[in-house]
């Protein structure tokens, strides 16, 4: 069946489709394709296209299964670019929270094609279990970007904020490495990521539209809504995973339980 959590992360692909077509370019810092690759102002067109008939497809139970592996595949693609990142800066934590955001919204995809399976499917289950597994990893990295870059991340929060800005940087970081162990551990994993969706529509609603409002014509404050969109339907795919898959165990035939009782 098709959730709300599923619809979102589509609607999220179509957002971000949408401004990749007004702006004719990839978003950067977390599309990080290089300006010297070859015909890079069509390529982003078709990725953009891409990313919107893939979110498109999502709100169709007939074309959703492709239409999740599809984003899944786009977000890949930019997790392997990060990637490349990474491995030429290690040193850097930076690289590593960036690549973390592709992979994160990548799993996600993975998670919606197996939520639209056969529940007792053992191949569906084990791949949301490992896709749970990478989310939380994603979330304690973003954590401990946070805490890393503390002084960085307080910069976009607002100024209105009881308490200071540093002090809800360190909250957030600490809230994504709690909603990461979560998941990890499978102790109060759904309930974190309830709560993880809320944080991150706190982003959107704090941090990301008042950009918009200030710098309309500003890219990257299109894209860092889009993006921050794709994260609340992300989270949200994860948290409607959570509990609904089962494997069945088969029923023992006769010469099984024969055995069995020998």
């Amino acid at each position: 069946m098709l959730t709300l959590g599923i619809r979102v992360y589509g609607l999220a692909a179509i957002a971000l489709g949408l401004v990749g077509l007004v702006w004719a370019d990839f978003a950067a810092p977390w599309q990080p394709v290089p300006s010297e690759v070859p015909g890079r102002a069509t390529l982003a067109l078709v990725t953009a296209l891409a990313f919107v008939a893939g979110g498109a497809a999502l709100q169709w139970r007939h074309t959703a299964k492709p239409g999740a592996l599809l984003l899944a595949a786009l977000y890949a693609v930019f997790a392997l670019l990060w990637a490349k990142r990474v491995i030429g800066f290690p040193a850097i934590f930076g690289t590593w929270s960036g690549m973390a955001e592709p992979v994160a919204l990548a799993v996600a995809g993975l998670i919606a094609f197996a939520r639209l399976g056969p529940r007792e499917s053992a191949g569906a289950n084990r791949l949301a279990l490992s896709g749970r597994l990478v989310f939380g990893l994603c979330l304690v990295a973003f954590g401990t970007a946070h805490l890393v870059y503390v002084v960085q991340t307080a910069a976009m929060v607002p100024a209105f904020m009881p308490g200071g800005t540093r002090l809800w940087a360190q909250i957030t970081g600490f809230c994504h490495l709690l909603a990461g162990l979560a998941l990890l551990s499978g102790v109060q994993a759904k309930v974190a990521a309830r709560l993880l969706i809320a944080m991150f529509v706190g982003f959107g609603l704090l941090v990301w539209l008042p950009q918009l409002f200030a710098t309309p014509h500003v890219h990257m404050a299109w894209g860092g809504n889009a993006i921050n969109f794709a994260l609340v339907g992300a989270a949200w795919v994860v948290a409607d995973s959570l509990g609904w898959f089962k494997i069945q165990k088969e029923p023992l035939d006769a010469t099984s339980a024969e055995t069995a009782r020998a």
